[in-house]
């Protein structure tokens, strides 16, 4: 209700107050009517007593008594006149009273709104800003890793080159190179497994580590890849792996799914609970089709990543797994899709 509307009103009810008292109402009318034909009657009542000879000596008991059964009549029909008008009075004063409890309510409601609308903007700013200083760092740590592998790998694949040539040979091989990839270690398990949980902060040099060696590793590369990508699009739903705390399925079942078993008997491995999580990305897939594309390409990679991994993981090794950020989103977005 506008300020104009409230005054207006105001105005309005001390007018209608005002010409209420001041004209003569319904019941001061009935009041007076009453009176007269009181009066009326009386007055025939004592001509008639006259007419017929009655002892109508002045006697002050006669008198008091005549005075009240006169007076009392009239000042009843008074009193119950006041009484109308007053309740007439209390009704009014009630509905005006709501009715300026109704504003003020309104005008609370409008303020708080305001107040919600004004805040709303600086919560949305601070969670992009959380989220941008989330996606720099880990562009940072893509970025440290490249440049420690950098080094590296250049004295490994110089090595063949510098083997001599066998002159004698008849007819020689061409010395076209051992690829880099080929004599690198295979990635550990523990490795894999560190590098899908990322590092824990800028001072874990065991995370970087393991985060490099995954990278320089052609199949886990494009798994964390495409994780970093899925986290950081989470992240700016304020969606973040650690505020999860999943149900753990056992490890028979992560074997089942990575044989391509499908149905009731995988469903523990979505154990994400969190309904606002589930929300939020189920309504980020409806609304953005990049968000979509990256979350099935994500959830490709795993599936034949996983599938490759099972075979050679230990029982603790898979329960490692499923404690990382990379499969936590894979929980989560596998039950946002009903993969499970």
């Amino acid at each position: 209700m506008s300020e104009e509307h409230q005054s207006s009103s105001v105005h309005l009810g001390i007018f209608g107050r005002a010409s209420g008292r001041g004209a003569m109402s319904s019941a001061d009318i009935i009041a007076i009517v009453l009176s007269m034909v009181w009066l009326l009657a009386a007055a025939v009542f004592f001509a008639v007593a006259r007419m017929g000879g009655a002892d109508l000596q002045f006697d002050p008991l006669t008198f008091l008594m005549t005075f009240l059964a006169v007076a009392m009549p009239i000042a009843l029909i008074w009193i119950g006149t006041t009484t109308v008008k007053s309740a007439r009075i209390v009704r009014e004063e009630s509905a005006r009273l709501q009715a300026t409890v109704d504003a003020m309510r309104q005008a609370y409601i409008q303020q708080q709104q305001a107040a919600n609308m004004g805040v709303r903007p600086s919560v949305e700013k601070k969670l992009d800003e959380l989220a941008q200083a989330q996606k720099q760092t880990e562009t940072r740590m893509a970025t440290f890793a490249s440049s420690r592998s950098g080094p590296q790998a250049a004295p490994l694949a110089a090595a063949p080159a510098s083997a001599p040539a066998h002159r004698d040979d008849p007819q020689p091989s061409l010395a076209l190179g051992t690829p880099a990839e080929a004599l690198r270690p295979p990635l550990s398990n523990t490795d894999f497994i560190r590098a899908l949980n990322f590092p824990e902060n800028a001072e874990d040099r065991a995370g970087f580590d393991a985060l490099r060696r995954a990278l320089q590793d052609r199949t886990a590369a494009k798994l964390v890849r495409a994780a970093q990508d899925i986290l950081t699009l989470l992240s700016q739903e304020g969606i973040y792996m650690d505020d999860l705390n999943p149900d753990r399925a056992r490890p028979e079942i992560w074997r089942k799914f990575a044989g391509g078993e499908r149905g009731p008997s995988i469903a523990a491995i979505g154990g994400i609970r969190d309904r606002s999580s589930l929300a939020l990305a189920a309504g980020r897939m409806r609304q953005d089709p990049v968000f979509r594309d990256t979350v099935h390409h994500f959830l490709r990679l795993f599936d034949h990543t996983l599938s490759g991994f099972e075979e050679t993981a230990s029982d603790q090794e898979l329960n490692d797994l499923a404690d990382t950020r990379t499969a936590r989103a894979f929980m989560l977005l596998g039950r946002v899709t009903g993969i499970f």
